[in-house]
């Protein structure tokens, strides 16, 4: 069982995800914008980080280029879970630090398989 972050800003968005997450049998942990899942991520250090991009505070790509580069987070992989679907996001995404990019809409075996691709590879 795995420890997942899950960061979004959006309640249904945090719902569903985080039951798909506990359906595959791993731990949901839940920070509501990308301040707190920096926050979050040096406190609890999971095991894997689902983030979205279009949030207050601090967006997604600034929050996992922040993961990502702090030596105390750094191997903890990010998957970018969003709406913004251009491949220039997407490059930009991977670039920041991100591990594996999803985009919403996305199926529920989409998304467990993203998350047990990942986890695979910790």
């Amino acid at each position: 069982m795995a420890r997942i972050l899950i960061v979004d800003d959006s309640p249904s968005q945090l719902m569903g995800i985080r039951r798909i997450v506990e359906k595959l049998g791993h731990e949901a942990l839940i920070a509501e914008d990308g301040a707190a899942g920096v926050e979050a991520a040096k406190r609890e250090l999971p095991d894997m980080i689902l983030m979205d991009v279009v949030m207050p505070n601090l967006n997604g790509f600034q929050a996992t280029r922040t993961i990502s580069r702090d030596p105390s987070t750094r191997h903890i992989p990010i998957v970018l879970v969003t709406t913004k679907d251009q491949d220039t996001d997407r490059v930009w995404g991977m670039r920041q630090g991100a591990r594996a990019y999803l985009t919403k809409p996305f199926s529920e075996s989409e998304l467990s398989d993203t998350i047990s691709r990942v986890i695979a590879n910790i």
